[in-house]
């Protein structure tokens, strides 16, 4: 009678939505009950006064999460026909059905407050614009968002606690098959034989797209285990690609350990607006679950931190540690520091065809804290240093040194393992005392009897606790050389220059020798001009400082030496550009080129370094002549060439000396006084 009463006129006039929703396609294929439930709705609307022709069933969210209405596009139908107020009514099973979350639950409800909406479920009929209906209904949907977190929690509950007994199932990789409740390899030997091929490539070539590369020179495929559909469970054959090698190489169940936590989905907002999940990797330290020697596999628990090692230090966008080993011909192209800034050097190539590399550091001058790079040095001087010096350095003497050190080192851990297992060993005993005590305890005292249970627990809880802490201990500190090892270290001595200096030893080769050794080089200049000062740091901890003087560069090679601009300008006080040619070819003088000099070199050098020619004889100028008497030049020469003026120079095309006494001037000024085709300048009447 009550819902009667709420349902007027105004909303039978309007449609009716019913909104049929399953969380997932399981759910939909199998729980086919719930859902025929829902589609009754449709009975229920016709009884309370809708007509069929008013009634619209929404089921296109069959198989969608109610967690959001993201992906739900009758949910988004549903809420427009609400909002332009054309549904009169919404039926539903329960508030779940619409909406898991508060957000989207709210917002329809003050939609259907605002447009008389009402909402009807298996339980009554709400009016959410009465404050009553509301309150019921916001609880409604807030134990609706409660239950499915519950869900969630449990489930995930569940799951941790398989995990932690490493009975969590989960999709294996290639190589590993389950047999009952235990992971095993994979019984086709054509499978263990290429995860076995790639590890053993990895070991050769040192990184992963060279694994790639060989892999597919030599004509092999690599499997891959299909998941779902008609092909469920079936090997596909096909190429090796470099996201597979990664992954490979990057997944700790290849050796024998059973990870659970490696990645974590975190929620995000597309471009779109839509709520996006992301897979992020996270670090070993964050891994929820982790026990080796959980099954059989291809590698050791060392070989896999090893190959991540590896694969950490290949990262050419690493920031603090060196790049990888490449194929160029710079050897120290990754380990050096620039002095100036503290970033990388990185690795130029100038010259037609690139045929003369050189270190360059340009990190300030690319985000224009400076108007030129910090260093620019050729690679020839430092590589050349740096490997004698290397060289130099395996020698039996320091390599028995070494293994003297390394002999301490390993004595000093020997203590330190005992220490370990002391405490193993007091923890054990202390278990073990618990044990006891628990056992003889009466257990009709339960309340006695749970704190000693408790207790047990903790202590078996700290003896394996110190238990993993020793093994990683073992694992990271530990260090053990056999006599044998040693031996060959010691022959290594005497072959290392000439398997350093053989043409079979490729470049990256002599690289990763390299990095054995040396951590990284800190390149510094000056103040003396072209000293470069290296500081090399070794993979032990011992510092030392090489400094090489840099070969001239091609400019300074055909630059003049000052003794020869010295030369040329003493010279130039008596001599003309000619004559010091003829001077200097006399005495077999040749130029930085090899050549002999010639007047364009010495007319050069006079410019470049501004050495003036020689002065002219005592006398004056044509110029001051022309400026005494206020003639044109043209006169002056006129005068010279009929002999009414004496002059002297040093050669041809040279500047005249004029001489001019007393009598001679008075000649000049009456000539120039009387003649009527001279007439002097506006200067010189004023004068």
């Amino acid at each position: 009678m009550t819902m009667m009463f709420k349902i007027t006129d105004r909303h039978l006039s309007r449609q009716a939505c019913i909104y049929i929703r399953q969380s997932t396609l399981a759910q939909v294929r199998f729980n086919q009950e719930s859902t025929d439930r829902q589609y009754n709705l449709m009975n229920k609307a016709q009884s309370l006064g809708w007509t069929t022709q008013q009634i619209r069933i929404l089921d296109g969210d069959l198989g969608q999460s109610g967690a959001a209405m993201t992906n739900r596009k009758d949910f988004k139908v549903l809420v427009g026909e609400v909002a332009m107020s054309r549904v009169g009514a919404i039926f539903c099973l329960e508030a779940s059905r619409l909406a898991r979350s508060n957000q989207d639950w709210h917002r329809l409800l003050e939609l259907c407050a605002i447009t008389g909406t009402l909402v009807i479920d298996e339980d009554g009929c709400y009016n959410p614009a009465e404050f009553n209906d509301g309150l019921v209904l916001g609880i409604k949907g807030t134990f609706a968002q409660a239950e499915l977190h519950i869900i969630r929690a449990r489930l995930h509950g569940g799951k941790l606690n398989k995990a932690f007994k490493g009975e969590l199932r989960f999709p294996l990789p290639v190589g590993f098959v389950f047999e009952s409740s235990t992971i095993v390899l994979d019984p086709d030997r054509e499978v263990q034989g290429a995860v076995r091929t790639v590890f053993d490539l990895f070991a050769q070539e040192g990184t992963a797209f060279g694994v790639v590369q060989r892999f597919n020179a030599l004509g092999l495929r690599f499997p891959r285990r299909a998941y779902g559909g008609a092909w469920d469970g079936k090997l596909l054959w096909g190429g090796l690609t470099h996201s597979r090698v990664l992954s490979i190489l990057a997944n700790p169940s290849y050796a024998g350990t059973y990870v659970f936590g490696r990645y974590q989905s975190s929620k995000h907002v597309g471009p779109s607006g839509d709520i996006r999940t992301r897979l992020r990797q996270m670090p070993q330290d964050a891994w929820r679950v982790m026990i080796q020697d959980h099954h059989v596999g291809y590698i050791s628990w060392d070989q896999f931190v090893v190959n991540r090692d590896r694969l950490a230090k290949n990262r050419t966008n690493a920031e603090g540690g060196p790049s990888p080993a490449r194929e160029g011909l710079c050897l120290l192209q990754g380990l050096l520091i620039c002095g100036v800034c503290g970033r990388r050097i990185g690795v130029r190539y100038t010259g037609n065809g690139g045929l003369y590399p050189m270190y360059q550091c340009v990190w300030k001058h690319r985000d224009a804290l400076a108007s030129r790079a910090c260093l620019n040095v050729p690679s020839a001087p430092l590589d050349q240093t740096i490997a004698e010096r290397l060289v130099g350095a395996v020698t039996p003497v320091t390599l028995e040194l070494a293994l003297a050190a390394l002999t301490s080192l390993e004595e000093r851990d020997r203590q330190i393992g005992t220490q370990w297992r002391m405490r193993i060993d007091r923890a054990r005993y202390e278990a073990e005392l618990a044990e006891r005590r628990y056992e003889a305890v009466d257990p009709a005292n339960r309340l006695i009897a749970a704190t000693l249970e408790q207790r047990w627990n903790d202590a078996l809880q700290r003896l394996q606790d110190l238990e993993t802490e020793l093994a990683a201990f073992e694992r990271r500190a530990m260090r053990a050389v056999t006599a044998e090892q040693k031996k060959q270290i010691l022959q290594l001595a005497g072959d290392f220059p000439r398997l350093w200096r053989s043409p079979t030893t490729t470049p990256r080769d002599r690289k990763r020798i390299l990095r054995l050794l040396v951590r990284d080089i800190t390149v510094t200049k000056g103040p003396e001009p072209k000293v470069v000062r290296l500081h090399v740091r070794w993979q032990g901890g011992a510092t030392e400082t090489l400094q090489l003087q840099l070969p001239p560069s091609r400019a300074d090679m055909v630059r003049y030496p000052e003794a020869f601009v010295a030369r040329v300008r003493e010279l130039a006080v008596n001599h003309y550009d000619d004559e010091i040619v003829a001077l200097l070819r006399a005495k077999g003088q040749m130029s930085s080129t090899g050549k002999p000099h010639s007047l364009e070199t010495i007319k050069w050098v006079r410019y470049k370094h501004r050495i003036p020619a020689p002065r002219p004889p005592e006398g004056l100028s044509v110029r001051q002549v022309s400026k005494r008497y206020a003639v044109s030049p043209s006169v002056v020469y006129y005068w010279l060439s009929r002999g009414v003026v004496t002059a002297r120079r040093r050669k041809p095309n040279t500047p005249y000396a004029i001489t001019i006494d007393d009598e001679s001037d008075r000649r000049l000024r009456d000539w120039v006084a009387n003649s009527v085709r001279l007439i002097p300048s506006s200067r010189t009447q004023t004068a």
